[in-house]
């Protein structure tokens, strides 16, 4: 990952009236040029994860931006310099909302596209490349197809909870400008179920993660397992959609469909793989800044690799009023540092207090803070962390065995620094402590609204302030309006 080839196949935007879709490239190799090599496959699909990574989309707005804003994670300076005010308070009417969300819904349809251009020329071109890779690289794009679609489901349309039978959002499985008809949630949800179970088939047999010899760590450890193949493109699939990460991905969508087992067996895959080590406390609070583990490396499952956007995230997070704060009485209220909680070390090293005055103010956010080029990782912004499919097998496994349920829940608190098991009398006591436990665990990751509107559940406010009933008119995005009106919609 260290020589990154920063590359995309080709722009697909919304256009003028003319057509509703303008499919040209935008590398100066030819499509033709670039499928005659291995390599060539290669860049490809790491083109796409590069445009995934963008700050418009993963690299900050559907990671820190757009989601945990809409979750009420932030308190929204009176400058306002990043024009997140009317989105906090859910007017979808307002220009800057409009044009941040329909950036996400051309660039994740935009990567999609992509995704479909690189299994069109792996059908009829694929033969260059060694079986091995070849199923690899076919068995990642299908996946990151499936986790875009996910991703525009969970803003654009309904939850599944609220209206499987509503019209949702196109899924594209083919390379070409004609227009895509909607599908409903529920269909949806079956094709990107059935993407990611081909997925995980394709990749199991192939994947180097699931050898024994691949051990996940830091890229500063001697040997780093991660990066000993001889072959770039096997390096560091933590970075990639790599096996356990299309199990974990799979997890998500089976609850977000209510079928729990399905859920519950796909978490323990990766649960059980022992692949990704909680993070030790020295590392997450060590001195020395070239050794702290912000992050939480070793337990991503997968993460986009973004270098370029240090600078962005801190200006974002780390420049005060200027940025994305959170008040003293609501971070310290999630956190429940009054009952114990003030022993959380998520609470004690992802946040710096900022003084007015003589007293606290409010915090910032420093998850994304990286002191100088060597630290003990890469940047990376989390995808899917370990700690969520503890959160997911919790949940899925609570109707059947409610023992076990409690200790995944407990397990994730105990490696946070909370030694104090929570005891749920029932399911819905379990529901909130999960949520709670979520908000404080992915927090600036974007997570939390979706799970909020999975449940059908308040979204929480600040302290002092009120929380928001469950709406369709909250959790569902309008599609943009030249989608709509091009797409005969």
């Amino acid at each position: 990952m260290k020589n990154i080839i920063w590359f995309a196949i080709v722009a697909l935007t919304l256009s003028s009236c003319k057509k509703w879709l303008d499919v040209s490239p935008v590398s100066q190799v030819s499509e033709e040029e670039l499928f005659k090599s291995p390599e060539g496959f290669e860049e490809a699909l790491t083109g796409i994860y590069s445009r995934c990574s963008n700050m418009n989309l993963y690299g900050f707005e559907l990671t820190g931006g757009l989601p945990d804003v809409l979750a009420q994670n932030y308190s929204i300076p009176g400058d306002d310099w990043l024009h997140y005010r009317q989105t906090v308070n859910y007017n979808y009417n307002d220009r800057f909302f409009i044009a941040k969300k329909d950036t996400i819904w051309g660039g994740l349809y935009n990567a999609i596209a992509n995704c479909n251009l690189l299994l069109k020329n792996l059908e009829s071109q694929g033969g260059i490349l060694t079986p091995d890779r070849r199923q690899l690289i076919r068995g990642e794009a299908l996946a990151l197809r499936a986790f875009l679609h996910f991703d525009l489901l969970r803003l654009f349309a309904p939850s599944f909870s609220s209206n499987p039978s509503a019209k949702a959002i196109p899924y594209v499985t083919e390379f070409s400008n004609s227009v895509t008809g909607l599908s409903a949630v529920s269909e949806v949800l079956t094709k990107i179920a059935t993407d990611l179970e081909q997925a995980k088939e394709l990749t199991r047999p192939v994947d180097p993660i699931v050898t024994a010899g691949y051990k996940v760590g830091y890229n500063t450890d001697v040997p780093s397992t991660e990066e000993s193949s001889a072959s770039m493109f096997l390096q560091n699939r933590r970075h990639r959609m790599n096996y356990y990460a299309i199990c974990g991905e799979l997890a998500r969508v089976n609850l977000y469909m209510d079928k729990k087992s399905e859920a519950l067996r796909n978490a323990l895959e990766v649960i059980n793989s022992n692949k990704f080590p909680w993070t030790t406390t020295n590392d997450f609070i060590n001195a020395d800044p070239q050794k702290k583990d912000r992050i939480l490396y070793k337990e991503l499952v997968f993460a986009w690799y973004a270098p370029h956007l240090e600078d962005t995230l801190s200006a974002r997070f780390n420049t005060g009023v200027k940025g994305l704060i959170v008040e003293k009485n609501t971070c310290e209220g999630m956190y429940q540092i009054s009952g114990g909680g003030g022993d959380d070390l998520r609470y004690k090293h992802w946040f710096n207090a900022v003084l007015g005055g003589s007293s606290i103010d409010f915090y910032e956010l420093q998850k994304y803070k990286r002191d100088n080029d060597q630290n003990r990782h890469y940047f990376v912004l989390p995808a899917l962390r370990l700690s969520e499919i503890y959160y997911i097998a919790s949940e899925s496994a609570y109707d059947t065995d409610p023992v076990n349920a409690l200790l995944y829940l407990n397990t994730v608190r105990k490696n946070r620094g909370i030694q104090t098991d929570v005891k749920p009398a029932n399911k819905e006591e379990l529901m909130n402590e999960l949520v709670m436990e979520a908000r404080k665990e992915m927090y600036g990751e974007g997570q939390l609204f979706y799970m909020y509107k999975r449940l059908n559940r308040f979204i929480t406010g600040p302290v002092g302030g009120s929380n928001i009933p469950p709406s369709d008119k909250v959790f569902v995005m309008p599609l943009p309006d030249n989608e709509i009106e091009f797409g005969q919609r």
